[in-house]
């Protein structure tokens, strides 16, 4: 592990070295966010998925111990890309200290302890702890300022695992936008 609760990851295998399973479908017909699972002989830890994280090939989560490829709608992708660029177009206006990404892996525990590696659809870190080491990939052990979770068809992931893990971790607010629904929960944490 680096200084500042950053990670450096090895090179990662090509996705063909990775076994997945078939993409699953929603309820009723709709869109759903594609998620397919590694077959692994045993449970991945935090630093394991990192080094095993196949770059450039789409968007990965760590899931009790197992990589897990998601692949959001094109719906959740604009309604994401909207408020990445609405949070820096008002960071830069204030002139904040932030940096609003969109391939932040978290690190995250379940309340059974379990280590998962989390990737917010849109993060919102500080500046000057994620230039304390640029050259360390984008994966944080410590809490962002905010995390946005984008709701399509995995809506218990979102207002049930992952307010629980990004709370457990300090992250002092999350977004749950809910477009499908229209509307949009806020969650603060209290210190």
């Amino acid at each position: 592990m680096c200084p500042e609760g950053f990670f450096v990851r090895k090179p990662s295998p090509q996705i063909s070295d990775l076994g997945h399973s078939a993409p699953q479908s929603g309820a009723q017909g709709a869109p759903k966010a594609i998620a397919m699972t590694t077959t692994t002989a045993k449970k991945l830890t935090f630093e394991e998925f990192l080094e095993q994280y196949p770059d450039g090939l789409g968007i990965y989560e760590l899931v009790n111990g197992q990589i897990v490829q998601v692949e959001p709608t094109r719906a959740h992708k604009n309604v994401a890309r909207y408020l990445v660029k609405s949070f820096d177009r008002e960071i830069e206006r204030l002139g904040l200290d932030y940096i609003v990404d969109k391939d932040i892996v978290v690190k995250t525990v379940t309340n059974f302890l379990k280590e998962q590696g989390r990737n917010p659809d849109v993060s919102v870190v500080s500046a000057s702890k994620w230039n304390s080491n640029v050259m360390a990939y984008g994966a944080l052990t410590e809490p962002i300022q905010l995390a946005v979770e984008v709701v399509s068809t995995n809506w218990e992931d979102d207002y049930v695992d992952k307010l629980d893990e990004y709370q457990r971790l300090g992250i002092p607010e999350y977004w749950i936008v809910d477009y499908l629904a229209l509307s949009v929960a806020l969650r603060r944490n209290r210190f």
